[in-house]
């Protein structure tokens, strides 16, 4: 991770940017790794007071009757995109944006909206695209923030998604080999496309496991 911005500048009223953006990841990250938040706190010279005055304003312009769309608000609060891209997803027709974020250098923050200004429906981190792929091969690689869900889906397939308990949060449940090569079968948990934590990891039963 790399820091940007100073502390203060979230304060109310100021402007909201890209920095305050960032808190308001965290702020939901926080639920799972209070200690990597910590971190990037630090590195954003920033505290737990400005990530929550950042999430305050955040839900503010969620829920304003008089609030932009969707993919106007990224666009007000992140600038320009870096990359706009053309995406099939399933039935749908996809507009793709992304921006970087100082915070997460190999990754940048996606926007997936309906083609022609419709409705975004999904908006999470993923990788770069000249960034590696972190090696994904056992439940040990499976560490916090090591990898996105799209990233996870495909090292562990078939991968089955989980409702998150928070629109932000998303599940994967799938089986991957421990250090010693036996079967696990993984629950997965991500904040804004990030992995969190696996809540829940136990043996496969010997009919799964050789199937």
């Amino acid at each position: 991770m790399s820091g940007g911005g100073s502390r203060g500048s979230g304060a109310s009223g100021g402007a909201f940017g890209p920095r305050q953006f960032q808190l308001v990841l965290l702020r939901r990250m926080a639920d799972f790794q209070q200690g990597l938040v910590e971190d990037a706190l630090r590195e954003l010279d920033s505290g737990r007071a400005e990530m929550r005055e950042a999430n305050r304003r955040w839900q503010a312009m969620l829920r304003s009757p008089r609030g932009r769309g969707a993919a106007a608000r990224y666009r007000s609060v992140l600038g320009p995109p870096e990359d706009t891209a053309r995406r099939r997803t399933g039935d749908l027709d996809c507009d793709a944006q992304t921006w970087r974020l100082p915070l997460w250098p190999d990754l940048r923050f996606e926007v997936l909206s309906v083609r022609g200004g419709g409705p975004v429906w999904n908006e999470w981190l993923v990788r770069a695209p000249d960034a590696p792929a972190p090696p994904l091969r056992t439940v040990d690689d499976l560490t916090p923030w090591s990898c996105t869900v799209d990233e996870a889906a495909r090292a562990f397939a078939p991968a089955r998604p989980l409702e998150g308990s928070a629109p932000t949060r998303w599940g994967l449940t799938f089986s991957a080999p421990d250090a010693a090569g036996q079967r696990q079968r993984v629950v997965a948990e991500f904040s804004w496309g990030l992995l969190q934590r696996l809540p829940d990891v136990r043996p496969l039963p010997d009919a799964d496991a050789t199937a």
